[in-house]
């Protein structure tokens, strides 16, 4: 049964996704991936062109936000808390951006990428000062990301313990301090 191209597309994109988590970036390979989508490794270099871009696309996610403009403004900083625990929990695209981009550049960059476009114009619209929306941003991933980082892959007992609630309460006043005040 032949696919169309789209089909096959999605299916090395799904193939791409489940081999990066479980290899890793560096560890995967077009072969490897190929291979688990039933496919010959020269399509996987058609549509894709080289790992990279593969890992790009495969990467290639929307954070989701919620519309903070139906959101009371006081509650954004536990809003925000409350949807990246849901995101990191429920994407594995998420994850596997985590666990690479501390050890691979190009994963870094994407990740960089991924969190400007999509935070920076949401504070944007949340923060007084356009001035401030950059640092406001960085300063806004280094808490999801440092709380992803310790509760999800180094996995520190203490974090790993919390409830969500408990991370909502502890995360979302220092989320909302960076976002409006």
């Amino acid at each position: 049964m032949r696919r169309t191209s789209e089909e096959t597309k999605a299916t090395i994109l799904v193939a791409a996704r489940e081999r990066f988590a479980a290899d890793g970036y560096q560890r995967a390979t077009i072969r490897a991936i190929a291979s688990d989508a039933a496919i010959d490794p020269a399509m996987v270099m058609r549509y894709f062109g080289n790992k990279e871009k593969l890992f790009a696309a495969a990467a290639d996610f929307d954070l989701k936000f919620p519309d903070f403009t139906e959101i009371p403004r006081e509650t954004v900083g536990q809003v925000l808390a409350a949807h990246f625990l849901d995101r990191w929990e429920d994407d594995e695209g998420m994850m596997i951006l985590l666990r690479t981009g501390v050890t691979n550049e190009a994963v870094a960059e994407r990740m960089r990428d991924i969190f400007a476009a999509q935070l920076g114009p949401l504070i944007a619209r949340l923060c007084g000062t356009p001035s401030q929306v950059p640092v406001r941003a960085g300063l806004v991933a280094t808490q999801i990301l440092g709380m992803a980082l310790c509760r999800y892959v180094l996995r520190l007992p203490p974090v790993v313990a919390m409830s969500r609630d408990e991370i909502v309460d502890w995360l979302g006043p220092t989320l909302q301090r960076y976002l409006v005040e």
